[in-house]
């Protein structure tokens, strides 16, 4: 799995590979080994290349900022497959719209059921994947016409969990 990920402001590529029982991570090309626990609710514990990490993460409703000891960062995660095919489906505001697993994982909750009016960006499904929880929202304003996951269903990258119509 490949991301653009912005730390404050700077950009960078990270990709994401699983293996057994830890992560293979490269940073601008530069590899590293991670083993990551969550260690409560918001909080991962990650060793990474033998040295122990506490991250925080703190999102509110329009930007997220993880917390390292003291120290603070305005975080934007991007999945450029993502983003192709949003621009590919013109914008993704007309006509049904499918929502896919960024990343292979397990869903954990169904926020929106099938019938229920949502808004653009609204949360309809939370998966969870490398260990931690990500909230899936609607593309766009409508009615969830169906779920095609259920709770505790694993689930691999870009297949299709949802549509919004």
């Amino acid at each position: 799995m490949i991301y653009e990920v912005s730390i404050d402001g700077k950009n960078h590529k990270l990709e994401l590979n699983q293996m057994e029982n830890r992560w293979e991570c490269k940073l601008d090309g530069e590899k590293f080994e991670v083993d990551a626990v969550i260690a409560r609710p918001n909080v991962l514990s990650l060793i990474v290349d033998g040295q122990a990490f506490e991250v925080k993460r703190e999102r509110t409703a329009s930007d997220l900022h993880l917390w390292v000891k003291s120290a603070r960062f305005a975080v934007d995660v991007r999945d450029p497959r993502s983003l192709r095919s949003r621009r590919a489906a013109g914008g993704g505001v007309e006509g049904p719209q499918k929502l896919h697993a960024p990343m292979p994982g397990k869903i954990v909750r169904v926020l929106a059921p099938a019938g229920t009016a949502v808004t653009a960006g609204q949360g309809v499904l939370v998966i969870e994947a490398m260990k931690m929880q990500n909230e899936l929202k609607s593309p766009k304003a409508g009615t969830v016409k169906q779920i095609v996951v259920s709770e505790g269903s694993s689930v691999g990258a870009g297949e299709v969990l949802a549509i919004v119509e």
